[in-house]
């Protein structure tokens, strides 16, 4: 039997959107054919085809950037128009704001069913004018085509696009469980000499200036960045090691040795690192943002943070206590295990898909 075709297109492949369509697609190349059109970015992983099942065809997509640009963009436009017309894809699914706006306004009076991702919208960046935000939001509403349903990563990004489009579902976000094999996840807490760690792009999303000023507030206290980015320059208290970027085994395992797990971010999709710390038992503090609230509730699985005092004073209870909340950290794993993992995210996908496929064949 020929197996129906998925043409995925990404932009950003790199950070928790790699680790997500690493996930995906690799729970989905036995039953479907996947071809993957990527751009190349920074924290790109330096072997990121070994990540990847060798079923499935990776293409690159040579003029993706970033940042705004008519030509590059335009010339994107036709590398992603001659591969769709080379794949004859069943199925095309967009992720991520770059690829998510091209590939809207390419495939909009496409037949074949179209999907899209967006990983965080831009407008909810509080990095920009209102009157940036506006335009940000109003095109995410002008590219909501009515023949391409968005599938959110949370739902609380979900809550956000059912403002922009009524052709809207979401699907959460998980974790490959079979990454964990061989990391050792019996990392022993010393009150004394605690561990506090984060994992991503050292970029404003993250929010560094914040992770700085917390690690200030505890000198005594080791603090790691596993990740890279552009902003390292902002991390300049003396406890703070930033690991610089590692591939992901070596990413999990600097995470296994430590405690407390924070995320200071100022928005987020649905963050891939929040969901491999609470599997490993960390004790997870993060930012009040959509994303991290749609999975830590407070003092049941995590913590969530309004601002800097609402961090530092969480953190000092914990530290206080001298003792690791088994309550909190059980809760959180066994959330993991029974939903956020990307066997069940792949079936929710596969249905999806199917659905849609189904109903366009009956048109």
């Amino acid at each position: 039997m020929v197996k129906k075709k998925i043409l995925y297109f990404v932009e950003a492949f790199g950070g928790g959107v790699f680790t997500y369509l690493a996930n995906l697609s690799n729970a989905l190349c036995d039953d479907f054919d996947v071809y993957i059109a990527y751009g190349i970015r920074k924290q790109t992983p330096q072997n990121f085809k070994d990540y990847f099942d060798k079923k499935i065809h990776l293409i690159q997509v040579k003029n993706y950037q970033r940042e705004i640009s008519f030509s590059k963009d335009l010339a994107a436009l036709k590398e992603m128009k001659k591969i769709a017309k080379k794949v004859q894809p069943d199925v095309i699914h967009l992720n991520s704001s770059k690829a998510g706006i091209l590939g809207r306004w390419l495939f909009r009076n496409s037949k074949t069913p179209v999907f899209y991702t967006p990983h965080g919208y831009s407008f909810l960046m509080t990095n920009m004018s209102k009157k940036k935000k506006l335009f940000y939001k109003s095109l995410e509403k002008i590219f909501a085509f009515k023949n391409v349903e968005t599938i959110a990563c949370s739902k609380g990004e979900y809550e956000i696009t059912k403002e922009l489009t009524s052709n809207a579902t979401y699907v959460d976000n998980g974790i490959n469980l079979k990454e964990f094999d061989g990391i050792n996840m019996d990392h022993q807490t010393n009150f004394d000499h605690l561990k506090i760690a984060t994992l991503g792009r050292i970029s404003l999303q993250k929010n560094p200036v914040m992770f700085n000023r917390i690690a200030e507030s505890f000198p005594n206290v080791d603090f790691i960045w596993i990740g890279d980015g552009e902003l390292r320059d902002k991390l300049t208290t003396p406890n703070i090691k930033v690991t610089g970027w590692v591939d992901n085994k070596t990413a999990l395992n600097y995470l296994a040795d430590t405690d407390i797990f924070i995320l200071t971010s100022l928005w987020e999709g649905l963050p891939m690192a929040l969901l491999e710390a609470m599997y490993m038992k960390k004790i997870c503090v993060v930012s009040n943002v959509v994303g991290n609230r749609e999975v830590i509730r407070n003092e049941n699985n995590g913590y969530v943070c309004d601002d800097l005092t609402d961090f530092i004073e969480r953190i000092k209870k914990i530290t206080q206590a001298n003792e690791i909340p088994l309550r909190l950290i059980e809760n959180a794993n066994r959330e993991i295990v029974t939903h956020y993992n990307s066997n069940i995210m792949a079936k929710k996908y596969k249905k999806i898909y199917c659905q849609e496929m189904k109903a366009k064949y009956k048109r």
